[in-house]
Parts: C-alpha cells; structure tokens; sequence
C-alpha cells in the first residue's frame, strides 16, 4: 500500500524566543521487508540558524535545527511517501517463557536491535511491581511468548480506557496504569513495563496510522495523528513482533513506522529547549493518505 504522509507541528509562543535547539524525530523509517521510504521531506519555518540531519544508535532518521534570532512562530513540517507491506499471517513457533530467558541468555551482541536493550528499566519507564503482578494475573509459564504478548495486550486494551485529556506527555505510567485512564503512548508504555517484568524485551514504536472514517462519512484532513505501539522480542527464530495495544490488533499494513527506541524518550518527535518568557501553545495536524 503506497502512503502520502503530511505532518505539521506548530508552536506560538507568548513572547519572542531569542534561542532555541530542537532534534526532530518525523521522517518515516525504511524496514526491510515491512516498509519502505520513497521520498521524504522535512521543512521548516523559520529556516533555523544550523540543521544536521543523523541517525541515531537505534539508526532512527534525526534531524537537529538550533535558531538563535527571535521567532513567535514555529513550523515543522513533514511530506513523505511510504510504501508499506502487508504483514503476513505467521505460525506461532516462540519459545515458552521459561525457554525465552533461556534464548536470551545465549545472546551476546550489544547492538542496537539486539534485546538486551529492551528488558531492563529504562529512563522513562521504571519497573514498579503493580506491572509484574498485573502480567503474572494474564500468562502462565508454559505459554508462548506471543500468546503472553497479545493476552497482555487484550487485557489492558479491555481495562484501559481511552482518554486525551487523563494524561500529559509527563504522565508517569504508574500513574496512567493506577488510574487505567490514559491515550496510546500511555497503552504502550504500560504494556512494556508489563512485558519486561515477565522477561519479555519490548520497546516503543512511534508511528502513523491510518484511520478510515465511518460508512458514508468523508474523511477529514487533519484527522490522523502520530501514534505508538508496542516491539517485543519473541525468540530467536521469531524475532520482533508489534502489538497496537490501543486498539487490540497485530500491527499491519495501516501502522507506518517513524522511530523505534525503549520508551517515549528515546522517539519523541520533537525534543529540545526554546529560551522564551511566558507561555506557548502547540498544533498538530496529521494527514495519512492512502493512493
């Protein structure tokens, strides 16, 4: 499926920013045999006073803008053509849980994909024991590493509730969990910390995702808007599957890919310090257009 992606993030800012410095996590991944970048396109309004586009260790596209004259206004700005691959039905061959310790124990490399990343605490994502007891409720020792996966992720689809104003960008998930209210980076960081206190690696997945209006309604623009899901480590032969626990589905053909880290922090799509006084206000609008 061929996608056009349009994403633009505005800040107005109450009084002139004189400084700024921002790293820019929006351009769509390449993953082999799962997706691919045609074309993509980052601009920016002001033009920034520097920009330095990088791959980070998790070979995520970044890109860094620092602006030293004042500005009320900023402008992000992405168009990207992706094409996507259908994800194909696999049989469930992952280790039990006690056989995946066992895999992950033989398993020596310290590169970026490798799990050993993805299991322990990481800075935005402490291991509070409510997360072990919760997964502990859902799986047992001798199921499947993706049968824990999806029953962890119905299970907190079905508990959980969608709500955008329960929670901040800052909202520990603790506290997201506690209150079972929460929006899809919520979900996902939740999921994780329960996946990793069962033994399971699991990361973050920032991304798109399509969404179809109902019967006989027409699509609106701006409607989409950036997502996240869940990258857990499956065994040695399976390796990583994603899971949408916002939605209780195996990601597919209708989730484009942006960043992958170990939680928010690692993907955020724009991270950085602006030197301002007073406050500011923040637009997103995001368009993902099937051809």
């Amino acid at each position: 499926m061929l996608y056009d992606v349009t994403l633009e993030i505005t800040y107005d800012y109450a009084s002139p920013a004189n400084h700024g410095r921002h790293a820019l996590r929006l351009m769509p991944a390449t993953c082999p045999g799962e997706q691919t970048l045609l074309s993509g396109r980052i601009s920016l309004q002001p033009e920034p006073w520097e920009r330095e586009d990088r791959v980070d260790f998790f070979g995520n596209a970044v890109t860094d803008v620092a602006y030293r004259k004042p500005h009320r206004e900023l402008l992000f700005k992405l168009q990207a053509r992706i094409d996507r691959t259908a994800t194909p039905e696999q049989f469930d061959i992952s280790p039990s849980l006690k056989s995946l310790a066992r895999e992950l124990a033989t398993i020596q490399s310290l590169k970026a994909d490798e799990p050993v990343h993805f299991l322990s605490p990481s800075p935005r994502l402490a291991l509070d024991p409510a997360f072990a007891v919760y997964a502990e409720e859902h799986v047992s020792p001798g199921m499947s590493a993706i049968s824990a996966v999806e029953t962890i992720g119905k299970a907190l689809h079905d508990d959980m509730h969608f709500d955008a104003r329960a929670t901040t960008v800052d909202t520990p998930a603790l506290e997201a969990f506690e209150s079972r209210h929460g929006v899809c980076q919520d979900f996902t960081h939740i999921m994780i910390a329960c996946l990793r206190s069962i033994g399971i690696p699991a990361g973050y997945v920032s991304g798109f995702l399509r969404t179809t209006p109902p019967p006989g309604r027409p699509r609106l623009e701006g409607a989409d808007a950036m997502h996240a899901w869940v990258r857990a480590w499956c065994g040695i032969e399976v390796g990583w599957i994603e899971y949408d626990p916002t939605n209780a589905v195996r990601v597919g053909q209708d989730h484009i890919v942006v960043a992958r880290g170990r939680d928010y922090g690692d993907v955020s799509p724009v991270k950085g310090v602006s030197r301002t006084a007073g406050g500011q206000t923040t637009d997103h609008r995001v368009d993902v257009i099937p051809l």
